[in-house]
């Protein structure tokens, strides 16, 4: 800033008095734009604290829930269709791991006095309205086609279908951290990433097996 000033008084000897005028004033401007920006940090630094969202959080929640759901919805078909213990294993800790995320993001999306997704998507044709545009998401036919599996066929269904849910919701997270403002959301998208990731390996080492 000094340096800045510096080469505006410079400037500002040449030229006569309306212009040094102009150049004090554009000066003055220079400070009180960094007034504004450390007013503006401190400003936002206590929104966080107050739990400041912004429309991307929404989307996030919004559209996770759902996703989350079904994932649920798939993991427990294998309890009673899978053949291998290391897919009813992994299915059980999907289930485990999302249903918690789902019942954080309807808390979030209470506060803020947003809708929370109630349907379930994959059996109603994606009935909430943002589900079509989702990654990863299956169909009504997909759904109805795992339903109808078992043994080995469930499991090489499941494990397939289950890796691209997994880096449809991995995208959806990679947004949040990218556009996201709430901390919380945005510390659970990361979460998300790091947990989906290591199973989406898991899950292609287990195809590789079949």
């Amino acid at each position: 800033m000094t340096s800045t000033r510096s080469l505006i008084r410079r400037a500002a000897l040449g030229a006569t008095a309306a212009a040094a005028a102009l150049v004090l004033a554009a000066c003055g401007g220079d400070g009180s734009d960094t007034g504004s920006g450390a007013q503006t940090s401190a400003s936002a630094s206590t929104e966080d604290t107050a739990g400041a969202h912004n429309d991307q959080d929404v989307s996030f929640a919004q559209d996770m829930i759902p996703h989350h759901q079904q994932a649920i919805q798939m993991s427990k078909m294998a309890a009673s269709q899978a053949s291998s213990a290391e897919v009813k294993d992994l299915a059980a800790r999907i289930e485990k791991a999302q249903g918690p995320e789902i019942e954080t993001m309807s808390g979030w999306l209470k506060a803020w006095g947003e809708d929370v997704p109630s349907s379930m998507p994959g059996m109603d044709h994606g009935g909430h309205s943002g589900s079509s545009d989702m990654p990863g998401m299956m169909d009504t036919e997909d759904m109805d086609e795992l339903m109808a599996a078992s043994g080995t066929d469930f499991d090489t269904m499941f494990l397939t279908m289950m890796v691209e849910h997994h880096e449809g919701a991995v995208e959806m997270a990679t947004t949040e951290k990218d556009k996201g403002q709430y901390g919380p959301a945005k510390k659970m998208a990361d979460d998300i990433i790091t947990a989906q990731n290591a199973e989406i390996e898991e899950m292609n080492k287990l195809l590789g097996k079949s």
